[in-house]
């Protein structure tokens, strides 16, 4: 068995990117491979086979590895609800709120669950990749870690630096990274990894002979800019250029405590779709779907909605006939109130809601997480799905009682009774659901570019899954060319690298 652990220079360095190209590319070469996340703070989630919740970067690089993904490689994630605070959740179970103090103290216990967890990976893999979080170089938080070197240490695993030269710097964030680690950990650090480079790479060998040179580590390689690259974000929001041969026009608000904005990726990365994140303080601009995504603090952001004003911008985007679709936080935004009676994502409390469909939400300590599949019907025709649901709260009233999804749970068998879930409203305009995922099945995605526009358009089949294992080759190929092959064939043998 062997391990490897990928520690970045700063956040969004590159560290999920590079494990999910390990991953992929260690699986064509027959290695049975598993990735894994000590602790992970991210918005954006996914539900295992198993019900539990995971970071959304373990999950696809589950699917890069071709394994199923497990609580057991994210055994901690902090979902945050506010500037200080988050949700916990170990082994794939939300155990409560946390002020950051109150988790700092509570890493010792959290160190049980990953050391569990890495331990059960281990015995089921020929090589374990582990991904740290930010930067092992902050001094601040070194007591008591489990996300970078802390780690490593405690599981005695190889560790390699990634540094991203795009945003300038990459010699002063190697060097000085690796001068603020100990001794011991100096020397687990086997070599660095350079990425999003751009240009040509004679005029790059002098700084890194020097760097070889001046740490006595190697540069085990240096990873181009892949333009275009399509992962599934662990929380950044893409940019997005505008698409001037739209059919389509879609609009989400970018909420302070948005989560799960991967649902959107089909609409990013589809044809015909031109997708527009847009700050809650900006104007609305003119479109014909406005999507209201899911949020980990559903009341603080629905009071963010009110003081933008963003009662009257959909109403008027409504009386324009446009079409509104809510989704999981953005589904409760859309009813009566939303209660939080035990202060489940912040103090107890509750608020109205747009008041657009007949139905009120109440909070619960118990969340929700399934994946689901079933048939909806919009437009006039039925489709087929498939998702998953992430939620506390549960939602009651007069729009929810024939809602236009049947759901079924998807790890059982056709036979079971279903469920009618969601709400559309009497004019067809607005459509709520708790249910994330709906635009990465692909007849799903076409049903819904009807719902929302020119029924009479023949709108293109795009299917996010190929299109993800598409990129996931890509980007395994690229690290075929350009990392140290001596290197890559150790991974997967039985010994450290």
């Amino acid at each position: 068995m062997t391990c490897l652990m990928v520690q970045g220079t700063t956040s969004d360095a590159g560290k999920s990117t590079l494990v999910a190209g390990l991953a992929r590319l260690l699986k064509r070469r027959g290695v049975n491979v598993a990735p894994f996340k000590p602790q992970n703070m991210a918005l954006n989630s996914a539900v295992t086979e198993g019900g539990g919740e995971i970071g959304r970067a373990q999950a696809l690089q589950a699917i890069a590895a071709g394994v199923a993904a497990h609580t057991d490689m994210n055994p901690v994630l902090l979902k945050p609800s506010s500037d200080v605070g988050a949700q916990v959740i170990i082994h794939g179970q939300a155990i409560g709120n946390m002020q950051a103090l109150d988790y700092h103290a509570y890493k010792s216990t959290a160190r049980e669950a990953v050391l569990e967890s890495f331990a059960r990976l281990q015995s089921q893999h020929q090589c374990v990749l582990v991904e740290g979080a930010g930067s092992p170089a902050e001094v601040n938080l070194r007591e008591n870690d489990i996300a970078n070197m802390g780690f490593a240490e405690a599981a005695d695993c190889p560790v390699i630096i990634i540094a991203d030269i795009d945003k300038g710097g990459v010699f002063a964030h190697l060097v000085g990274t690796l001068e603020l680690l100990s001794p011991s950990e100096r020397a687990r650090v086997q070599g660095f990894v350079i990425n999003r480079f751009r240009g040509d790479i004679a005029l790059l060998q002098s700084g890194l002979d020097w760097l070889e040179n001046y740490t006595g580590k190697p540069v085990l390689g240096v990873v181009p800019y892949l333009h275009d690259l399509y992962l599934d974000a662990e929380d950044a929001i893409h940019s997005q250029q505008q698409n001037q041969s739209a059919l389509l026009n879609v609009v989400v608000p970018v909420l302070p405590r948005i989560s799960n904005h991967t649902d959107f990726d089909a609409l990013r990365l589809h044809p015909q779709v031109n997708l527009q994140y847009v700050s809650v303080s900006e104007a609305l601009p003119p479109c014909d779907l406005v999507i209201l995504p899911g949020s980990k603090n559903v009341r603080a952001d629905m009071q963010a909605l009110f003081e933008q004003n963003w009662q009257t911008k959909l109403q008027r985007h409504l009386r324009y006939g446009g079409k509104l679709l809510g989704i999981c936080g953005g589904l409760q935004m859309l009813g009566k109130t939303i209660n939080d009676p035990e202060g489940v994502e912040d103090t107890p409390g509750q608020v109205e809601g747009l008041g657009f469909l007949e139905f009120t939400t109440v909070l619960q300590s118990e969340k929700i997480l399934k994946n689901v599949r079933g048939q909806f019907t919009l437009a006039g025709a039925s489709a087929a799905y498939t998702g998953y649901e992430i939620h506390c709260g549960v939602s009651m009233g007069a729009a929810l009682a024939q809602g236009p999804f049947t759901v079924e749970d998807a790890a059982l068998g056709s036979d079971i009774a279903t469920r009618h879930e969601g709400a559309l409203s009497a004019d067809g305009q607005i459509l709520a659901t708790y249910i994330h995922g709906l635009f990465d099945h692909p007849q799903a995605l076409q049903q819904l570019l009807l719902w929302a526009g020119d029924t009479s358009c023949e709108w293109r089949a795009f299917d996010l899954a190929a299109h993800r294992h598409t990129q996931l080759e890509r980007l395994a190929d690229t690290l075929e060319v350009h990392l140290n092959e001596q290197w890559l064939a150790q991974l997967g043998e039985n010994e450290d690298v």
